[in-house]
């Protein structure tokens, strides 16, 4: 009786082992609102899955720290790779060592340099960066009536959505409709409030006369705004712009601070990475592109996003 027993119980155990799935997670940042909320929401998801344990490591938006996270991961045997890149210019290596090693991997949020030419088994979870830096630009383009001088402020030139983001400002400002818009300045901040709002200081300190700022992120254009106040400039006198729909970027939308963001569903995204990641260790069918769409939001329908990112 006493084997049967035991035997039931090691069955059960090895049954249980053999459906468990650990993914290794290796973020850009922690230290980021926008990443937190897409972390939160791989993390709050694998909670109701059953036997789907989270390794989460923050690369601290250093490349060699990201790359050893993922030699690591190998190293350790998990299921499959969640990778949030810090340059995704870098990432041709991270795939080839997760092909390699025949382990499942999978990119969120920014667009591998690779992302045509992922291996079997490894495919890209994001927002459609065309829809971003479009949607924003031609609302401040209807705000503006068309006309104005603008200010560009720019992520990480090393990831792709703050090139293509930026693209996108320029594609809408060459239409019929925009091509009153003229970029007087575009600088890159690094995705920063704080280096946003050190941006537009010395915009400001040098005379620098615009009527919008379009920002590649929330962050920079709140950054943007905090200096704005502190020169004493009348936030009717400008539009500003951003993506992300961060909660903080709704309050300043709320505030009348903020006249345009675009949400990207960073929560939707964590989800799909984990879901994506989970049918590619299982050999089961992903797309490569998994696109979860944009949103423009403005103060019209700002309590449609409140409760979201």
């Amino acid at each position: 009786m006493k084997k049967f027993i035991l035997g039931s119980a090691l069955a059960v155990m090895m049954s249980t082992a053999a459906h468990a799935e650990t993914i290794g997670v290796t973020m850009a940042q922690f230290d980021d609102n926008f990443l937190t909320v897409l972390r939160n929401g791989m993390s709050d998801y694998a909670k109701t899955l059953d036997g789907v344990e989270l390794q989460i490591e923050d690369a601290q938006n250093d490349v060699a720290k990201q790359q050893s996270q993922i030699q690591n991961f190998i190293a350790s045997g998990v299921s499959a790779i969640i990778v949030n890149p810090v340059d995704t210019d870098a990432t041709a290596a991270m795939s080839k060592a997760a092909a390699d090693a025949g382990i499942a991997l999978v990119y969120v949020n920014r667009e591998p340099v690779n992302v045509n030419e992922l291996p079997e088994k490894q495919a890209f979870v994001a927002s459609n960066e065309m829809e971003s830096g479009t949607l924003e630009t031609k609302e401040v383009c209807r705000l503006l009536n068309g006309k104005g001088k603008v200010v560009v402020m720019m992520g990480e030139l090393s990831n792709q959505a703050a090139r293509m983001r930026t693209q996108d400002v320029k594609d809408v400002i060459a239409t019929d409709e925009c091509k009153g818009l003229e970029i007087v300045e575009e600088q890159t901040a690094n995705w920063s409030r704080t280096q946003g709002s050190d941006l537009m200081t010395n915009w400001l300190s040098a005379g620098l006369e615009f009527d919008a700022v379009i920002s590649n992120n929330d962050e920079m254009a709140i950054g943007a705004i905090q200096a704005l106040k502190a020169a004493g400039r009348s936030m009717d006198s400008v539009v500003v712009a951003g993506v992300d729909a961060t909660q903080d970027a709704l309050a300043a939308m709320a505030a009348g601070d903020l006249d345009v963001t675009v949400f990207q569903d960073a929560a939707g995204q964590g989800k799909g990475s984990v879901d994506a990641a989970l049918k590619l260790a299982k050999g089961e069918k992903v797309e490569t592109k998994v696109y979860i769409p944009f949103q423009l939001v403005t103060p019209a329908n700002i309590a449609d996003f409140q409760s979201k990112n």
